[in-house]
């Protein structure tokens, strides 16, 4: 399945890169704000960072496509009991490999919107210090939405909000109807520099 994705990614780029007038490269880096929607009552949000290689196909001189490849830190914090009438509060840390591809459209010199559909790939996911990886999906999808404003030496700045579509949770002994769902909400604020 992954093989799958990363090549229709692959071809969409191609794709893009075939019928583009300016084809730029660039990396980026930021800070993410995650918590997770759906059925989970989470008591605050995971910061972290992510940082990432983007590439932009101007398709005209205000519509664009862009492809990225993002290491992000996602995840929540959650309260417990521990069944002593305590509270512990537990740091659920999820990092993912995600695949946006972003349309942009220039509203003005350097500023855009931008929205499209994002797969992320699980790389590692823990409770607190221990390996909790069986217990989500190796796959999310989300959808992004923000804004972005690029000056003319190729430094840019982007905000963002990612919605998460795809239920992760993968807990043993919850499925079907009464299976809490999780979401993955991200809002990320990047930093980056095309050429």
């Amino acid at each position: 399945m992954k093989k799958i994705l990363l090549s229709a990614t692959a071809l969409l780029a191609f794709g893009f890169a075939s019928q583009a007038q300016d084809i730029k490269f660039g990396a980026k880096a930021g800070l993410n704000i995650a918590d997770f929607g759906g059925d989970a009552e989470t008591s605050g949000s995971r910061t972290g960072f992510h940082v990432g290689v983007v590439a932009e196909f101007k398709l005209t001189e205000q519509f664009s496509i862009q492809p990225e490849i993002v290491y992000s830190m996602q995840g929540a914090k959650f309260e417990t009991s521990d069944g002593f009438a305590s509270i512990v509060e537990q740091d659920m840390k999820l990092d993912y490999l995600n695949v946006p591809i972003m349309a942009k459209y220039y509203l003005f010199e350097g500023f855009s919107i931008q929205a499209g559909p994002q797969v992320g790939f699980l790389m590692s996911a823990k409770v607190d210090d221990d390996d909790a990886k069986d217990s989500f999906k190796s796959i999310d999808f989300a959808l992004n939405g923000g804004v972005g404003y690029e000056l003319p030496l190729g430094v840019f700045f982007q905000a963002r909000y990612s919605a998460g579509l795809a239920d992760i949770n993968d807990v043993e002994g919850f499925e079907g109807a009464d299976a809490p769902k999780i979401n993955n909400n991200v809002i990320s604020f990047s930093v980056g520099y095309k050429f």
